[in-house]
């Protein structure tokens, strides 16, 4: 997708005369003010009861309305068959029969993560010849409609509870919202600051070693890849992710990040199974002029046949969130898979879309739809 300048947009952020505190504490008031919708005073005044930290006041705003919702919502009977969660909206679904494009509205979800956490684990039999991923470029540039939209992609992960979960374009305020209500996760960050990557690990299935960021030297864009080694049921394996140089205009730095990429994942300890998942921004064209992917390294939707119902996961003509009028129908979100040389343990078996419904709000979660990756283990 083209860079947006997000969070600088708009009259309240720019260049203005002031101390430097003022500044950052109007700054602080706007990004609160974008993630709970509410006016600008309403912000002020929660940051400053809160000492002008932005997680205790988003915490502090949140959190009545969240206990009161999720009481209302959460079903009465927690002991339901181990083979069903509870999706978003109060709605208890057959794992079997989760299908992206059905995922229930989101105006519960959070809240229902964050109340059914103590349960989850008890209600959701742990099945270890499974394994699965989703990966998604939410857009938190596009301050728009943020929470809603938020709610809207938390509703998936809710509903499908992946193991491990590849996101883009996180911002510092949607990253305290995810801290918050995915407990059951544990997050890591490319960054800190303006955008950034992150890898979320189920706890109760992956265990972490460790991570690594490898910056893009040449990137304009705040660009670099997150690299997290895990095991997961015995596996060894490395998870990368990464946001590519976006537009068409900065292809020649996006195919060097690609070949940055490929090699991150040809030097990963050979006894592991490697993962890329993000948004590559990349056209077929450009991988073509790279070379093509080296010979141990498969693109999952080519590896499973190229599926048409999850060719294109940037539709300007289906999805109406950036008002294009053109239609663009690009492969933008890939998934890079290097086995382990000792064998393939691994398998990856399907790969759906989400994210394809629009949002009470009247748009979807993200200008991207979020990829669900389900991968076979063999025990």
């Amino acid at each position: 997708m083209e860079q947006k300048s997000g969070l600088e947009d708009g009259p309240e952020l720019e260049q203005e005369e002031g101390e430097p505190e003022v500044k950052k504490r109007r700054l602080l008031c706007v990004e609160f003010a974008s993630v709970a919708t509410c006016d600008a005073a309403v912000a002020q005044c929660y940051l400053a009861e809160n000492d002008w930290e932005m997680e205790r006041a988003l915490n502090s705003y949140f959190e009545p309305a969240v206990e009161e919702n999720a009481l209302k919502s959460r079903p009465e009977t927690p002991n339901e068959p181990e083979s069903w969660i509870a999706g978003g909206g109060g709605v208890v679904v057959p794992r079997k029969e989760m299908r992206p494009i059905s995922c229930p509205r989101s105006r519960l979800s959070l809240e229902l993560w964050s109340a059914g956490r103590n349960t989850s684990e008890n209600v959701q039999q742990e099945d270890g010849s499974v394994f699965s991923f989703i990966t998604w470029n939410i857009d938190g540039l596009d301050l728009n409609s943020l929470l809603e939209r938020a709610r809207g992609v938390c509703s998936y992960l809710a509903s499908y509870s992946p193991d491990v979960i590849f996101l883009q374009e996180v911002i510092p305020p949607y990253y305290t919202y995810l801290k918050k209500k995915a407990s059951s996760y544990e997050i890591i960050t490319g960054n800190e600051e303006g955008y950034f990557t992150a890898i979320m690990l189920k706890k109760s299935r992956v265990k972490f070693k460790s991570q690594e960021i490898i910056p893009f030297p040449n990137t304009k864009m705040m660009r670099n890849l997150l690299c997290v080694h895990v095991s997961v049921s015995g596996n060894e394996l490395c998870l990368m992710t990464s946001h590519l140089e976006s537009t068409r205009g900065h292809a020649e730095e996006r195919m060097n990040q690609l070949k940055m990429v490929l090699k991150k994942m040809q030097e990963a300890p050979e006894s592991a199974t490697v993962i890329f998942a993000g948004d590559t921004n990349l056209r077929d064209q450009e991988v073509t002029k790279c070379g093509g992917l080296p010979n141990n390294i498969l693109d999952v939707w080519e590896f499973l046949g190229k599926p048409k119902h999850c060719q294109y996961t940037w539709d300007t003509q289906m999805n109406s969130n950036l008002g294009i009028a053109a239609t663009c129908k690009l492969r933008f979100d890939r998934i890079f898979f290097r086995a382990a040389a000792e064998g393939s343990h691994i398998i990856p078996r399907s790969l759906d879309l989400l994210g394809l419904e629009k949002l009470d709000c009247g748009r979807f979660p993200s200008d991207h739809w979020g990829l669900l990756c389900n991968l076979d283990v063999i025990l």
